[in-house]
């Protein structure tokens, strides 16, 4: 941990360096490659020592395929090569370290690698192996045309300013940033002249990293007291159990899961903050006018805390990662989308069994919530109370089965899962099952999975 933080405090100072030392005007696109992946060898093996190599490994092996597969295979056997081998290191954990993190514990680097490298080898399959008309709008602008060098791949993959902490980016993004055409290309989309301007204007990102350093440092005191005296662990004590009753129980579930997200939120937010400071995350210009710089955002707060539904929580926790599940797995599934994309996102988080408990509980309960909105939700906007009333209870449901679904993401082994389930009496299970037996399940709007011609001519079709 204490690596953890130096490696990115020192990230950052190197960031700062970066945008106004190395910046497109100052240095040529292979200086700020080279720099940026030598310091992230350089931050990789001062943090994991010899246990960096798994990383160089898995980046060099999927070189190679990305090299000599054939466009059509390459999406299939970089994403098998990289979970495979993400697979195993975490099998090594559970197995021969018996449930401990190790020291220089390398495996969330590796998480974040493996990302990378489904997410540019689907790009390249999508850019040179189909044809525009058979992808969306989404995947058409991601599109990679041609293989990168490699100085580029291992820019990509290995520079210092993500990681350690990620988060994954878009390749075509990145590269856009070390050439400078990152934040040129989100002002474009603007009418400057029409807000009095003669020129671009030439957005800073100091006022953004000052914001998100003052969040990082809320939330490591919130870690340091809150997360050390609400442990996880005492939901499933047995004199807590017995002398507890069941509504006071829900209570302190809530409380020592928001105990738990400090830490989560103090290390997106560095990470965000990191690479705000090198130039990049610029995501355009918002309704007011404000420059904004969330593109790399891996959380938003006021959404999580204030969820009204399951997915509003979900799609607003570890965004990017939410992002990738969605570009390699849930729009190309051919069909139980939602289903493949949970046990993806298990996969990929680990072999604990917890994980797995969290994410085929979270298939069950996202069902469950979408068909009790689909249902139920338009019978309460009709009037104003009764709006504020619906999102009030959703507002507590959601929270509590957030609480319910994540708890053995924490406790990680079977034995303190299903006792805790049990202490709740496996209520949200019961009632998810009660509710997709009862009310009737609306087939999910296809359109935004459908190629782009697809839906254009689907809506002439419908003119």
């Amino acid at each position: 941990q204490i690596n953890f933080v130096a490696c990115q405090l020192f990230a950052l100072l190197a960031a700062f360096w970066f945008r106004i030392y190395l910046g497109p005007s100052h240095a040529s696109s292979a200086v700020r490659h080279a720099f940026a992946t030598l310091f992230g060898i350089y931050f990789a093996i001062f943090c994991f020592g010899w246990y960096s190599i798994h990383l160089f490994v898995l980046v060099m092996m999927n070189y190679g395929i990305m090299n000599m597969a054939s466009i059509p295979n390459i999406h299939r056997y970089s994403f098998v090569v990289a979970m495979g081998y993400l697979t195993l290191c975490h099998i090594s954990r559970i197995y021969i370290f018996h449930y401990g993190i190790l020291t220089t514990d390398f495996s969330g680097p590796l998480m974040i690698i493996t990302q990378k490298i489904t997410t540019l080898a689907c790009q390249l399959h999508d850019g040179i192996g189909r044809q525009a008309e058979e992808l969306t709008a989404e995947q058409n602008r991601l599109a990679v045309k041609t293989r990168p060098s490699l100085l580029e791949y291992l820019s990509y993959l290995l520079n210092f300013m993500s990681i350690i902490a990620g988060p994954c980016s878009n390749y075509k993004d990145y590269i856009a940033f070390i050439e400078g055409r990152h934040v040129h290309m989100k002002l474009l989309e603007v009418n400057w002249k029409q807000k009095g301007y003669d020129r671009l204007p030439d957005p800073s990102p100091t006022a953004a990293v000052m914001y998100k350093l003052c969040i990082t440092l809320v939330s490591l005191v919130l870690f340091l007291t809150l997360t050390k005296n609400f442990p996880m662990a005492y939901i499933i004590d047995n004199e807590f159990l017995d002398k507890t009753p069941f509504l006071s129980r829900l209570g302190y579930l809530y409380v020592v899961t928001q105990a738990a997200k400090p830490k989560y939120y103090f290390a997106w937010t560095l990470a965000d903050a990191v690479n705000n400071a090198a130039g990049y995350g610029f995501s355009g210009v918002d309704e007011r006018g404000t420059f904004r710089w969330d593109l790399l955002s891996n959380l938003n707060i006021w959404n999580i805390e204030t969820a009204t539904s399951f997915k509003m929580y979900i799609e607003n926790w570890n965004i990017q990662t939410a992002a990738w599940l969605k570009r390699v797995c849930y729009d190309r599934a051919p069909w139980y989308p939602t289903a493949l994309t949970f046990v993806l996102s298990a996969l990929w988080h680990g072999i604990y069994p917890g994980y797995y408990f969290t994410f085929l509980t979270g298939i069950l309960i996202t069902l469950a919530a979408r068909a009790i909105r689909n249902n139920c939700r338009h019978y309460f906007l009709s009037s104003v109370p009764l709006k504020i009333a619906y999102d009030v209870v959703t507002w507590v449901v959601t929270q509590l089965a957030v609480c319910y679904t994540v708890a053995p993401f924490v406790m990680l082994a079977v034995e303190p899962t299903i006792k805790f389930y049990k202490s709740m009496y496996f209520h949200m299970h019961i009632l998810s099952i009660l509710v997709l037996l009862v009310l009737p399940i609306r087939p999910q709007a296809l359109s935004i999975r459908k190629p782009q011609n697809q839906t254009m001519q689907n809506s002439v079709e419908s003119k």
